[in-house]
């Protein structure tokens, strides 16, 4: 027995593949970073721009000083940090997650429309090899 390939679930994970390489970009990481608060500093220092490079790319880290958790993120093409607080993580985190929830609901109705779009296609038949 042929096993057929619904089309619908083809397009389905063909859209989250294309959503999942397309979120991953540094750039609205340092776009949400700024919206939440974050500050960016220059590494303006020979041991500041070592320090910098010593981060890991597309990574937040965190440090202690004085009883407060900063959180940093390096821009090392830029030679540039961000820089928050607890505060400003949250409020990234949450910009995130409203981006995460937009970025979903775009693609269920995508994909709606796709399928309304598929539907039409009754009068073709079904033996084209799918």
């Amino acid at each position: 027995m042929k096993t057929r390939i619904n089309p619908i679930k083809l397009l389905c994970a063909l859209a989250v593949l294309a959503f999942a390489v397309g979120c991953a970009t540094t750039q609205q990481t340092e776009n949400l970073l700024s919206a939440a608060g974050f500050k960016t500093v220059i590494a303006s220092t020979p041991k500041q721009q070592q320090h910098l490079a010593s981060l890991p790319a597309g990574k937040i880290t965190t440090a202690q000083k004085n009883g407060v958790t900063y959180f940093f993120f390096p821009d090392v093409k830029n030679n540039q940090m961000f820089v928050g607080t607890q505060t400003q993580y949250t409020a990234y985190q949450k910009l995130r997650l409203q981006q995460q929830l937009s970025n979903d609901n775009l693609m269920a109705a995508e994909m709606n429309e796709d399928a309304a779009a598929w539907n039409s296609w009754d009068g073709w038949g079904t033996g084209w090899g799918f």
